[in-house]
């Protein structure tokens, strides 16, 4: 077999890897949402079925697959079914550049645990992103549906004023690191200060918080989730959406935030680094899946994370979440850079 169809095997196999995974996280997090609710409002939650109530999201696909499909009378029947299949998909394909482990050695081969390694994997990551606005807003205008509407230019509204400060916010690790691949942003925070790794939460500490805050409004969740206002709204823009419709905008949501997850992992806690794990004599193979699971625990406990305010705290009114998005968050992002700057030049 050439060297090419080995190559597009491999990258076959990392997709559906990756793909699997995705979808297995998106179940996962159906449960720990609920349970995770019940736990932190001390109720049990869903516990019927199968053990713990783990089974929940399946019996809650099964039940939405077989709900009735419409479509409004007065809707834009082409953007209307359109918007969640692209929603779901700028979902996924925004995965494609994130580096979940370092790389395999396997069959002499040396495979990369990323689907796509680019050399602006950082810009192709914003790019993406800031596309899913269009399948919230093109939802809430092909419902033909007021409230629709308003959830759709509430998200487009929230989206572009904390993508600026989210795009800022990283400005200062690229000027560090000198480069826009992800790759090269996680190996150079595999070197130490002492015993301290040199991740950027350490380096980038203002711009880790900026990150973090932008992200919420990004992945629309509490207390950014304007675009839903769900006691206010009745869902926003998805009012108009049962079914699968329905599934995929909800499974889109869930890819989102393992994706803004991951990338936070990548940018400010080192991504698949295992600290002080360099002077042990461990095989290839186990180093590449212990660095893996290192991945996926640290991408975890963010989600957790998600889950923890969203149940404790309450939205903002419209008015503060601008505010706050232009007056405070865009002044932090930029004097970030410009102390960034500073450092750099009176430390070299």
């Amino acid at each position: 077999m050439s060297p090419f169809w080995i190559d597009l095997i491999i990258i076959l196999i990392k997709v559906i890897v990756v793909m699997g995974a995705l979808l297995g996280g998106v179940m996962m997090m159906a449960i720990v949402e609920r349970r995770g609710a019940g736990f932190l409002q001390e109720r049990l939650g869903p516990n019927r079925v199968g053990p713990w109530g783990f089974f929940q999201p399946i019996a809650d696909g099964i039940k939405l697959f077989f709900k009735e499909e419409f479509i409004p009378a007065q809707a834009h029947k082409l953007l209307y079914l359109a918007a969640p299949a692209f929603f779901v998909f700028i979902a996924f394909a925004t995965f494609a550049v994130i580096p979940f482990g370092d790389k395999l050695e396997l069959f002499g081969r040396t495979i990369q645990l990323q689907i796509a390694d680019v050399n602006i994997g950082i810009l192709y990551i914003f790019a993406f992103a800031s596309l899913g606005v269009y399948g919230i807003v093109i939802a809430g205008w092909a419902s033909n549906n007021k409230f629709s509407l308003m959830g759709g230019l509430r998200s487009a509204a929230q989206m572009i004023s904390y993508e600026v400060a989210l795009g800022l916010s990283i400005i200062g690790i690229l000027m560090v690191v000198h480069s826009l691949r992800l790759n090269d942003i996680i190996v150079a925070q595999t070197h130490y200060w002492g015993y301290l790794p040199r991740w950027n939460i350490f380096v980038q500490p203002l711009g880790f918080l900026i990150f973090l805050i932008a992200t919420f409004a990004e992945v629309n969740r509490i207390p950014f989730d304007l675009c839903e206002a769900e006691q206010e709204l009745v869902v926003g823009y998805q009012v108009e959406y049962g079914s699968m419709k329905f599934v995929m905008y909800y499974m889109g949501e869930y890819v989102n935030l393992v994706t803004f997850s991951a990338l936070i992992v990548v940018l400010f806690f080192g991504g698949w680094h295992i600290p002080w794990i360099e002077g042990l004599a461990i095989h290839p193979l186990l180093l590449a899946l212990l660095q893996v699971g290192a991945f996926v625990v640290k991408v975890f406990a963010f989600l957790w994370f998600f889950v923890w305010v969203r149940w404790t705290f309450p939205r903002f009114r419209y008015d503060q979440l601008m505010r706050f998005g232009w007056l405070v968050l865009l002044p932090l992002a930029i004097f970030n850079i410009f102390a960034t700057g500073v450092v750099m030049v009176l430390i070299p």
